[in-house]
């Protein structure tokens, strides 16, 4: 068989959402390689020589669900240091910041201020709204480069470079960490679009594991107190007197708020345990909350990347400490934050990569598309996005990082349950 037949075999066993998204991405590398025909490629703002590169990173500020103003924050101060140490290869990067204000038309807008300012790339961003921001970015041809991963469009357009597995692989690794460890399990998430996919990626985990689906609770995403949520989890996870059930809140900023009300109510309930993903948790979160004596005491937690303390994250500090300190918006231990820095170090790879060429919408995607090899100093396996990258997973055909890390809360403190990365993508290859 050749290799043409090989690819049409492969082709011809994916969905056809995903085989639409994989033709898309040749067409846009043809277009890439010819360079017209393509429909219209916008002017850039990088260039050769000493032209700055002008990118734009968002997140949501200031909104009653879930915000993320470390993001932004970071990419400023990425760009403060990098350009007093030289800049991207010689070009001054120029950061612009939008508010998507968890709002469907701000997404949008964002997107297509993005194209019309010229941005070369969208970078280290967080939206809940994949679909209104990913088709003007298309339109104009602007690489989506290190997404927070909340949305299932991120793991399906051909112009979105993913850095981590999103929720996909924190789900079905909280699945695979908790499927051995507790009996009932009670999942209370957001009654959103992004909400609804979480249920089917834990539960993957946990039939990994031999374990039983779990219940699945919604819940909204801005309330003030659940008291109704735990009583109903709590009910669950107990209804089995002979192994020990858990309660697993996946509700952003608002998990917290849920954990007040899973507070007074666990004193009935000593025995059952919780587990969360980061970004429903974080070092800050658990300080908060008392520390040892937090209710996130004994949790299990999945992340992407390494525990805060880890020292590859040292560069990272670094940078904050120079060029960020006091700025109360930029915590380490924030994934998002986290994520922004990676996503960073991507682009700073991929400017390098190209030279003395144009840096430009299309010959970063080229960069991409090509095979370059992105190492991240151990936050992540090497990144690269070439199509024998991709896992196999049909509903993520973009997914190339299926890496997390369990870590646990012990003594009030976030620590690494077990020393390296759980690669989930055999997991999510399963879940549908």
């Amino acid at each position: 068989m050749t290799g043409r037949q090989r690819t049409s075999s492969t082709l011809s066993k994916l969905s056809p959402r995903v085989r639409a998204a994989l033709l898309s991405a040749g067409a846009l590398a043809a277009c890439a390689s010819i360079a017209v025909g393509c429909g219209v490629i916008p002017g850039a703002t990088g260039g050769s020589g000493d032209d700055p590169i002008t990118v734009m990173t968002w997140a949501p500020q200031g909104t009653a669900a879930t915000n993320k103003p470390g993001m932004p924050a970071m990419a400023q101060a990425y760009a403060r240091w990098v350009n007093t140490h030289g800049g991207l290869n010689g070009h001054k990067l120029n950061v612009l910041i939008c508010n998507d204000r968890n709002d469907t038309v701000f997404a949008a807008k964002c997107a297509r201020r993005a194209a019309s300012e010229n941005v070369v790339a969208v970078v280290g961003s967080y939206s809940q709204h994949g679909r209104s921001f990913l088709a003007p970015l298309e339109a104009a041809g602007i690489p989506y480069i290190g997404g927070y991963g909340v949305t299932e469009d991120e793991f399906t357009s051909p112009l979105s470079y993913p850095i981590n597995g999103g929720d996909p692989a924190l789900l079905a690794g909280l699945g695979e960490q908790l499927g051995g460890k507790c009996g009932p399990v009670a999942l209370i998430r957001p009654d959103t679009v992004a909400g609804d996919q979480l249920p089917v990626l834990l539960d993957s985990g946990l039939k990994a594991k031999g374990h039983t689906s779990a219940t699945d609770q919604r819940a909204a995403e801005d309330a003030t107190e659940y008291s109704g949520q735990t009583q109903l989890a709590l009910d669950r996870a107990t209804s089995d007197t002979l192994n020990k059930g858990c309660v697993v809140p996946a509700l952003g900023d608002r998990t917290s708020t849920f954990m007040d009300s899973f507070r007074r109510a666990r004193q009935d309930y000593p025995t059952v345990g919780t587990g969360t993903v980061l970004g429903s948790i974080d070092q800050p979160q658990i300080n908060a909350s008392g520390g040892k004596s937090s209710p996130y005491e004994g949790s299990y937690v999945t992340g992407w990347y390494p525990a805060a303390s880890d020292p590859s994250w040292d560069p990272m500090r670094e940078v904050i400490k120079e060029k960020a300190f006091g700025d109360n918006r930029i915590d380490p231990a924030d994934p998002g934050v986290q994520t922004t820095w990676i996503a960073y170090n991507v682009l700073k790879a991929v400017v390098t990569s190209i030279g003395d060429g144009e840096v430009t919408e299309l010959t970063i995607r080229q960069a991409l598309d090509d095979g370059l090899r992105v190492n991240t100093g151990g936050l992540t396996p090497t990144l690269s996005w070439r199509y024998e990258d991709l896992i196999a997973a049909v509903d993520f055909p973009r997914l190339v990082n299926a890496n997390v890390t369990f870590q646990v809360v012990r003594q009030g403190q976030l620590v690494a349950a077990r020393r390296g990365f759980v690669n989930v993508s055999k997991t999510l290859e399963s879940a549908g």
